[in-house]
């Protein structure tokens, strides 16, 4: 398991503390906030956390609340307009790596339902197979943005260390799941 800090820093903070409390290795199937957790992990590489976490709201309101279909038809003017919203992240790869993934979401509809289903179907797997995957599938997508999308789903172990109160809670959840 992945030694963890970020239980530590959390712990009270006004950013993090909310976050590390109630999303971050929780399950999550709701395919706005796989996207968004997905586009959020892409927004992060080579920032801080606490960064995109500031942005979060601008974030969700200059991607249509990480509608996958409404920002899958995204074009020029989109970008555009994206590009010059000091609000958000302003990195035109990763803007439209996110445009792209929302295709990919909408694409994965067809053949598993949606996101999630996705994402079940390849359960479990070691991470190095995951990051194949989300290479073959998604753009933007290297070991570390993968590796803190599923743990922050709790598809990777390590999103809290076993003394942290939130693991215990996570534990109960996925054994009602199971």
């Amino acid at each position: 398991m992945k030694v963890n800090h970020y239980c530590d820093i959390a712990r009270g903070h006004s950013l993090h503390g909310p976050y590390h409390d109630k999303e971050y290795g929780f399950p999550a199937s709701d395919e706005r906030v796989l996207f968004e957790r997905l586009a959020l992990e892409i927004m992060q590489a080579g920032l801080s956390w606490e960064t995109v976490l500031k942005k979060r709201e601008a974030l969700n309101e200059a991607f249509d609340g990480f509608d996958a279909k409404k920002v899958s038809m995204y074009g020029a003017r989109d970008k555009k307009r994206l590009l010059g919203d000091s609000r958000i992240i302003r990195n035109r790869l990763k803007i439209e790596a996110i445009i792209t993934n929302a295709s990919r979401i909408v694409e994965l509809r067809q053949s598993y339902s949606g996101f999630s289903s996705w994402l079940d179907a390849h359960h479990p797997r070691p991470k190095k197979d995951w990051v194949k995957l989300f290479r073959a599938t998604f753009k933007f997508v290297g070991p570390e943005i993968v590796g803190e999308f599923l743990m922050s789903l709790g598809y990777l172990e390590g999103a809290h260390r076993p003394d942290c109160p939130v693991f215990k809670q996570i534990l109960k959840i996925q054994k009602k799941v199971s």
